[in-house]
C-alpha cells in the first residue's frame, strides 16, 4: 500500500476514535493516540520515514495553533505568574524524579522532570468552562511555556551529549536562540505600533482566505527554517509565527479568516496523523514501579498546582490544578527525542511516556467529576 493509503487509514480510524472519545467527554486527541496504539500492531509495513514527515507537519501546525491562541501581551502578562509557577513545578518534579534515577542528577532526571512538568493546551481549553475565562490565559500561558521549556531542556541535553566537556557551543547556541526570539518579539512590537493600520488594509485587499493563509505559511515556514538552522526545534518557528499574527495586529476579521483555515488543516488532517504517530511510537512498560511513579507524580503536581493557583471555591481550585497538571502530548515527543538521541534511558522514557498519557486521562476525568459535582450541588441548592 502506498503512503497515501496509510494516511487515509490513519486519519479515518483516528477521527473515528476521536469522535467516540469526544462523546465520552474526553479530548479527541486521546482517541487519536489510542488509534495509533492499535494501528501499531496492524500497519507493520508502513513506511515510517514518510509518516514521520507527516507527523512533524502535524506538530508544526499544532504549534501554530497554540501560538494563535494567545497574544504576546497576554503571554507577557500571564507569564509573570506562570513562569515562577513553572520553575517551582519543575524543581519539585525534579526532586520527585531523583529517587527513580538512583538520586543521580543526570540527563534522565532533567529530561523526565521537564516531560512531567508540561501541561496540555487542549485539556486546558476543555476545562476552561469549569474554572472561568479569567484563568484561561494563565493556564494556556503555562502550557506554552512548559512545552517550550521542555523542548529547550532536551535540546540542551542533546548538545551537551554531542560535545562532552565543552560547554561553549551550548552557551553560544542558547544566546542565538534568545536573540532570535527577542528580535522577533521586538519587531512584532514595533510593527504593532507603527504599521498596524497598513497591515490590516493590505490584508483586507486580499480577495480570498487562501491568499491570507498562503502569506501566513510563507512567514511560518521561514521562521521554522531559521529556528531549525540556529538549533531550535522547527516547531518553535511555527509557534512564533502564530504568536505574532494576533488579532490586535491583523484585525479581527483577518484573524478569523486565518484561524478558520489553520484549524481546519490542523485538526482535520495533520493533528490526527501526529497524535496517531505518537501512539504508534508509544513506549512503556507496566510494572509496580511505573504505576508508583505516576501516582506520586500526579498527586504531587495536582496538590502543588491547586495550591499555587487556588481559588476561593475549592472545586475551581482543583480544576485549575488539573489543567496545570494535565501533562501533554508534546512530552511524548520530547521523550522520543531524548531516547533516540541517547540522552534518555529506555526505562525512564517508558515511565515518562506512561505518566504523560495517564496524566492527560486523569485530568480530563477529574474535570468531568468536578463538573458533575458542581451540577449536583447547583440542583440541590435550587
Amino acid at each position: 500500500m502506498e503512503i497515501i493509503g496509510y494516511v487515509f487509514v490513519i486519519i479515518a480510524f483516528a477521527r473515528l476514535l476521536a469522535e467516540g472519545f469526544e462523546r465520552l467527554g474526553y479530548p479527541g486527541f486521546l482517541g487519536e493516540i489510542t488509534a495509533g496504539m492499535i494501528l501499531s500492531a496492524i500497519l507493520l509495513e508502513m513506511p515510517r520515514d514518510q509518516m514521520l514527515l507527516m507527523a512533524e507537519l502535524g506538530l508544526f501546525f499544532l504549534m501554530i495553533s497554540a501560538g494563535l491562541e494567545v497574544t504576546p501581551e497576554e503571554l507577557h502578562y500571564a507569564g509573570k505568574k506562570t513562569l515562577p509557577l513553572y520553575v517551582v513545578t519543575y524543581l519539585v518534579m525534579l526532586l520527585v524524579t531523583l529517587p527513580f534515577t538512583g538520586w543521580k542528577l543526570n540527563s534522565d532526571a532533567l529530561i523526565v522532570a521537564a516531560i512531567i512538568s508540561t501541561a496540555s493546551a487542549p485539556i486546558v481549553l476543555r476545562l476552561k468552562r469549569f474554572f472561568g475565562e479569567d484563568f484561561i490565559h494563565v493556564a494556556l500561558s503555562y502550557a506554552v511555556i512548559s512545552e517550550i521549556m521542555s523542548l529547550f531542556i532536551v535540546y540542551v541535553m542533546v548538545r551537551i551529549h554531542e560535545t562532552p566537556g565543552d560547554y561553549m557551543p551550548v552557551v553560544e547556541s542558547i544566546l542565538k536562540d534568545a536573540v532570535f526570539i527577542g528580535v522577533l518579539m521586538y519587531i512584532n512590537y514595533i510593527i504593532g505600533i507603527k504599521h498596524k493600520v497598513m497591515i490590516i488594509r493590505f490584508l483586507r485587499r486580499l480577495k480570498s482566505d487562501e491568499a491570507v493563509f498562503g502569506l501566513f505559511m510563507v512567514l511560518s515556514t521561514s521562521l521554522a527554517f531559521i529556528s531549525d538552522e540556529i538549533g531550535l526545534h522547527f516547531s518553535i518557528g511555527g509557534f512564533m509565527a502564530g504568536l505574532m499574527m494576533h488579532s490586535d495586529l491583523v484585525g479581527t476579521k483577518q484573524y478569523d479568516r486565518l484561524t478558520t483555515i489553520v484549524s481546519g488543516v490542523t485538526y482535520g488532517i495533520f493533528a490526527p496523523i501526529f497524535f496517531a504517530w505518537r501512539g504508534l511510537n508509544f513506549e512503556t512498560e507496566l510494572s509496580f514501579v511505573v504505576i508508583e511513579f505516576f501516582v506520586l507524580v500526579y498527586a504531587v503536581r495536582l496538590l502543588l498546582s491547586s495550591a499555587l493557583v487556588r481559588h476561593r471555591d475549592v472545586s475551581t481550585s482543583i480544576v485549575r490544578g488539573a489543567g496545570i497538571a494535565s501533562f501533554g502530548v508534546l512530552g511524548l515527543l520530547v521523550g522520543e527525542i531524548g531516547f533516540v538521541s541517547g540522552v534518555l534511558s529506555q526505562h525512564m522514557y517508558a515511565m515518562a511516556s506512561l505518566a504523560s498519557v495517564l496524566g492527560i486521562f486523569t485530568s480530563a476525568t477529574l474535570g468531568r467529576a468536578v463538573s458533575n459535582y458542581q451540577s449536583k450541588s447547583s440542583e440541590s441548592a435550587a
